[in-house]
C-alpha cells in the first residue's frame, strides 16, 4: 500500500472515530436530559420504543429482506431475556470482587449479559432455522409459531431457572434496573447500523434475490438454505439483545410477557413501516410502542382502537409507510425533482 493510500485510508478511520464519539456524546446527553426532565411513565414508554426498534430491524432482515415468514420471534427475545438475566446475576457477584462495585463492573456485568443472550437467542435461532428453512410460506410460519410456544412453555415450568432470573411464582426477586435511555439506543444505533451495513451489501443483495426468486437465485448458484439460516440466525440474535434489554427493564421476567401477541406485534411493526426498509422498521417499532401505551387508558377499547388504526392504515397505505424504500429516498420523493433553476 502506497504512502498517500494509507494516509486516506488513516483520514477516513478517523473520521469514521470522531463521527462514532459524536454520537455516543449525542445518545448521552439525550438521557440525561430525558432523565432530569421527563416522568417515569414518559421514560419507559422512550425505552420500550428503543427495544421495539431492535426487534422491528431484527425481523425485517428475515421477514422483509429475506421474504421468509417468521412468527414466533417472541421466542428467541424468551432465550435472549433469561440467559441475558441468568448469567447477569451470576457475572455480577464475581465482577464486583474483581473490579470491585461500582459502574464498571454494573456497565460490563449488563454488556456481557446482552451478549450472552444475542449468542443463545443465535444458537436457539440456528437450531430451529436448519431444519426448518428449507420449508417456505405457510409451513414455516407454524414451525416458527411452534417454536416460539415451546419455549415459552419450557420458561413457564422452569421454577428454578424462574427464581434464578427475577421471578420466583409470582413474587419478583429483582434484577438490577440497568436498562436506561443510553444503553438502549446504543445498542439500538450498533444493531441498525450493522443490519444496515449488511442489508447492502453483497450478502444482503442475495438474500433480496433469495425473497425476489428463490428458484432463480440457486440457479445463479446462490446458497439460498445457508443464506436463510445466516439471516434467521442473526435475526434471531438481535431479538436475544432485546430480550436482554427488556429483562433488565423490567427487574424480571415471566413467560407471559413472550406470549404469541408478542410475536404478532413485531410482525405489525414491520408491516406499518413497509417490508425490506430498515427506516420503515424503525418508525414501526416506535410507532407500535407509543400507540399501545397511548391507550392503555382507555382499558377494554384499547385493542380494537389499535385494531381500527392498523386497519386504516393498511387502507389507506398497504405497502407501509415506506414501502420497500429508505428514508433518503423517501425524502427526495418528497422534495421532488430539482429544477434547472434549483440546480
Amino acid at each position: 500500500m502506497s504512502s498517500a493510500s494509507a494516509q486516506v485510508s488513516t483520514v477516513r478511520w478517523l473520521k469514521r472515530a470522531a463521527f462514532a464519539v459524536l454520537v455516543v456524546a449525542v445518545i448521552y446527553g439525550l438521557g440525561a436530559l430525558l432523565e432530569s426532565t421527563a416522568i417515569e411513565y414518559v421514560q419507559r414508554i422512550v425505552l420500550l420504543a428503543g427495544i421495539n426498534v431492535i426487534l422491528a430491524v431484527g425481523l425485517n432482515l428475515i421477514n422483509g429482506t429475506t421474504g421468509q415468514f417468521s412468527i414466533g420471534h417472541a421466542g428467541f427475545m424468551a432465550v435472549g431475556a433469561y440467559a441475558a438475566a441468568f448469567f447477569g446475576t451470576k457475572l455480577h457477584p464475581w465482577l464486583i470482587g474483581l473490579l470491585g462495585a461500582g459502574a464498571c463492573a454494573d456497565a460490563l456485568t449488563f454488556n456481557l449479559a446482552l451478549c450472552i443472550g444475542a449468542l443463545f437467542a443465535g444458537a436457539a435461532g440456528l437450531v430451529v432455522g436448519i431444519p426448518t428453512l428449507r420449508l417456505r410460506g405457510d409451513y414455516l410460519a407454524v414451525v416458527t409459531l411452534g417454536f416460539g410456544e415451546i419455549i415459552r412453555i419450557v420458561f413457564n415450568n422452569a421454577r428454578a431457572l424462574g427464581a434464578a432470573t427475577g421471578y420466583s411464582g409470582d413474587d419478583p426477586a429483582g434484577l438490577p434496573a440497568y436498562t436506561n435511555f443510553f444503553w438502549v439506543y446504543l445498542w439500538a444505533t450498533l444493531l441498525v447500523t450493522g443490519l444496515a451495513h449488511l442489508t447492502f451489501s453483497q450478502t444482503g443483495r442475495s438474500l433480496t434475490a433469495i425473497r425476489e426468486d428463490e428458484i432463480a437465485a440457486e440457479a445463479m448458484a446462490i446458497p439460498t438454505t445457508r443464506l436463510k439460516v445466516l439471516a434467521f440466525t442473526v435475526s434471531a440474535a438481535t431479538a436475544g439483545v432485546a430480550g436482554g434489554l427488556f429483562a433488565h427493564m423490567q427487574s424480571g421476567i415471566r413467560p407471559e410477557d413472550f406470549k404469541f401477541e408478542k410475536s404478532i406485534d413485531m410482525v405489525v411493526m414491520i408491516i406499518v413501516g413497509g417490508l425490506g426498509s430498515i427506516s420503515g422498521a424503525v418508525v414501526g417499532g416506535i410507532f407500535v410502542a407509543v400507540t399501545l401505551e397511548v391507550m392503555r387508558d382507555l382499558s377494554q377499547y384499547r385493542l380494537v382502537l389499535y385494531a381500527l388504526l392498523l386497519i386504516i392504515i393498511m387502507l389507506v397505505r398497504p405497502q407501509g409507510l415506506f414501502g420497500a424504500r429508505e428514508l433518503p429516498s423517501v425524502l427526495r420523493r418528497l422534495r421532488g425533482p430539482r429544477t434547472k433553476e434549483s440546480s
